[in-house]
């Protein structure tokens, strides 16, 4: 039995509200159960020094925990003068997945900057970052379409992800907190809506795990993510 009672195939229940900042061209705030994420997207005429004069755009991401975002007060990392490898790898990944659904020619020499500030955790922030962080590029992208400034469309599919893992012998979907402080195997997976993989991380945390888990897994994922796709049209609809 899992502490959260689900069914092993089962979500936490998933909200997506948008629009949420007054001042971002995009925006939405993402639940998956307790864990809540602020995402913004904002709409730069410049890219980076080594793109310019190529005719393409830049998709990038920044990703953050607010102090009181876990069950102890965090230190902020800017106090520190510095990023925890932790958060540069989410940020990347955040990046890497957002990017892998946008044609940057068709974006022309502009940059979005997805931000991602978590507001509480309670396991799977990085999903839920992509999840609905692909919520707020897509209002930036319609912000832009509603101002003529590109002729076509550059946002190509729906990206979203979740975390999948070995808890207590069995493969479970969408791992909590408890779970995933406990898992035997931790992977997040990130897949577009047309089914293909962005990137797959997992790791045994105990005992390795076979090629059927990860098997079992995958499958979990996919199954997961279509959900949340179908989450994602509800919500931009």
């Amino acid at each position: 039995m899992r502490p959260s009672k689900r069914a092993a195939d089962e979500l936490r229940p998933v909200r997506i509200e948008r629009g949420v900042s007054r001042h971002a061209e995009g925006s939405c705030l993402v639940r998956f159960g307790a864990t809540e994420v602020l995402c913004t997207a904002s709409l730069e005429d410049k890219v980076p020094g080594w793109l310019r004069g190529g005719g393409k755009g830049w998709v990038t991401a920044e990703y953050g925990m607010l102090p009181r975002s876990t069950t102890e007060r965090m230190r902020r990392e800017a106090s520190s003068g510095r990023q925890s490898g932790r958060t540069l790898e989410i940020q990347r990944l955040i990046g890497r997945s957002l990017r892998a659904v946008m044609d940057m020619g068709k974006l022309g020499e502009r940059q979005i900057t997805v931000d991602c500030d978590v507001l509480q955790a309670d396991g799977g922030t990085r999903t839920a970052s992509i999840t609905g962080g692909w919520v707020a590029l897509h209002d930036c992208v319609r912000w832009m379409a509603a101002r003529d400034m590109f002729v076509s469309e550059p946002l190509i599919d729906h990206v979203a992800a979740v975390s999948c893992g070995v808890y207590a012998g069995a493969t479970v979907l969408d791992l909590d907190y408890p779970e995933d402080s406990e898992a035997e195997t931790d992977a997040n997976f990130v897949i577009t809506g047309g089914g293909k993989l962005v990137e797959v991380q997992a790791s045994a945390e105990g005992d390795p795990f076979t090629e059927e888990q990860l098997g079992e897994m995958l499958a979990l994922a996919k199954t997961g993510v279509a959900r949340l796709v179908e989450l994602q049209k509800l919500a931009i609809a």
